[in-house]
């Protein structure tokens, strides 16, 4: 399929201006997308330990979401939704992708895998994970080109080699996005002996910190194309592994006293993406750009987290974090700052996930949405306009990880939330944890026992919405063997 054939009958253009009442410019988008940025780990969501100011300062003259969530609780299938407006099951994708030196080698054919897999110790098959998200989907950035906007990725890509980068999904500019899910080192000139260079980001100052130089090209991006509509996608390597930060950060945290959120070294790599924060809005600010720019803060999965919590983060009141089915695996924070339509320090309480950001985006600019696909995800704009107070009209948001993980610690499991329930199904079993979020943030009261016929409905409209979308099912092993 050419991935832009019928795409101008496909978009049809709305003056942009008719979102910004009294101006005349078109609307510019930024994207921050922090890499495992868990849900406490701000000071407007909790912290008292981290440090945040310029990313808070958003939430004051913004909109913050209370139960925002990334489409997965890892990174790739994250990306692609939040890019695509689509569900990680839809489009295929459903766990990281790994990089070529982590095996992930392009077949001769150069066509993604379909066999299922399995080992003799596990009870069931499983669908392979593309190696790269197909050229067919249709983008933001490719959406926003059809209006005159110039598109930059900046950061983490994760979503395939070479020929699959973001200029081949429509980004114009691509500083720093490979098949890297993790830089090999934050500290130019970005090297390990494994990985070697990011291969899209010459190094330039020995010692210079990686979130640092994304900030400095995010705002040489941003002044060199003042006068024309653009799309900035930052997406931070920061705060993924490896754990490594500037020593005169460190050293701020190193003597604060310690809460739950106890890693200097982290807590200073959390600082570093706020300041980068702040020198993107100074910049939009010195050039008269900042009341015409929406600006969306939000994380690809929850915080990664140390069993023996010394390292890292801790997503607490949540339950555990990044790569689990809890909260603390999936739920992020979120920000839209709009000025001039977004009332400040608004609060939504209505759930809402990464498949919304290219619909808002869509219809915050005037444009339409690709016709020929399903699009799971839904516009906030009339949402947000409100203050967070018109109800969004969906009935539910679902996860599906088809997969294992980390061995036979994390078996394949989907989940569904409708209102205030939540059913994570585990595909061993069958076995259900159901929870009242309302009562239960921390997911500590398993109601399936008690509750069977809500466990009936919300397993019944979970199979159907996977298989509506053709989504990959775990499958019996006739090979599994017990030990």
């Amino acid at each position: 399929m050419y991935k832009f054939f019928g795409i101008i009958i496909l978009f049809t253009v709305i003056s942009a201006c008719s979102q910004l009442d009294s101006s005349d410019d078109s609307l510019n988008v930024i994207v921050i997308h922090v890499d495992d940025l868990g849900w406490a780990d701000l000071s407007v969501q909790g912290s008292t330990y981290y440090e945040t100011p310029h990313i808070d300062g958003l939430a004051s003259k913004g909109i913050r979401f209370t139960d925002a969530y990334s489409a997965a609780s890892v990174c790739s299938p994250t990306r692609a939704a939040l890019l695509t407006g689509r569900y990680p099951a839809r489009i295929g994708i459903t766990d990281w992708i790994r990089s070529e030196f982590q095996g992930g080698t392009i077949p001769d054919d150069r066509k993604n895998p379909t066999e299922y897999i399995g080992e003799t110790d596990k009870k069931l098959l499983t669908p392979p994970n593309p190696l790269w998200m197909e050229h067919d989907e249709i983008t933001i950035a490719e959406i926003l080109k059809e209006s005159g906007y110039i598109s930059a990725h900046i950061g983490k890509w994760h979503l395939g080699p070479d020929d699959w980068y973001p200029e081949s999904q429509g980004f114009d500019i691509n500083i720093g996005g490979t098949d890297f899910g993790q830089p090999p080192s934050f500290f130019d000139p970005y090297y390990n002996e494994r990985q070697g260079y990011i291969e899209t980001l010459e190094p330039r100052n020995e010692g210079e910190y990686l979130t640092d130089r994304e900030a400095d090209e995010a705002v040489a991006f941003i002044r060199e194309h003042q006068d024309q509509p653009f799309f900035l996608h930052l997406a931070n390597y920061a705060v993924h592994t490896p754990i490594q930060a500037k020593e005169e950060t460190i050293e701020r945290f190193e003597s604060k006293p310690k809460t739950n959120q106890r890693d200097p070294v982290y807590a200073a790599m959390v600082y570093s993406v706020d300041q980068a924060v702040g020198k993107i809005i100074n910049q939009l600010k010195e050039l008269d750009l900042f009341d015409k720019t929406l600006i969306i803060f939000t994380s690809d999965n929850g915080g990664l987290i140390d069993l023996n919590g010394d390292r890292f983060t801790d997503n607490s009141p949540l339950r555990s974090g990044k790569g689990y089915p809890y909260e603390g695996g999936i739920r992020v924070p979120m920000i839209i700052n709009w000025p001039g339509v977004v009332k400040p320090a608004s609060i939504s309480y209505e759930p809402v996930s990464s498949i919304d950001i290219m619909p808002t985006i869509v219809d915050a600019v005037g444009l339409s949405l690709p016709e020929d696909r399903p699009i799971d995800g839904l516009s906030l704009v009339e949402h947000i306009k409100t203050g967070g107070q018109k109800l969004i009209e969906r009935d539910d948001l679902i996860w599906h990880f088809p997969h294992y993980r980390q061995g036979h610690t994390i078996p394949p499991y989907s989940i569904i939330r409708s209102g205030k329930w939540k059913l994570l199904k585990w595909w061993e079993g069958p076995t259900f944890e159901l929870y009242n979020l309302l009562e239960d943030i921390g997911e500590q009261n398993n109601l399936a026992d008690e509750i069977p016929d809500k466990v009936d409905e919300l397993n019944t409209m979970l199979i159907e919405k996977l298989k509506d979308m053709n989504a990959m099912l775990p499958r019996k092993n006739p090979d599994y063997q017990t030990e």
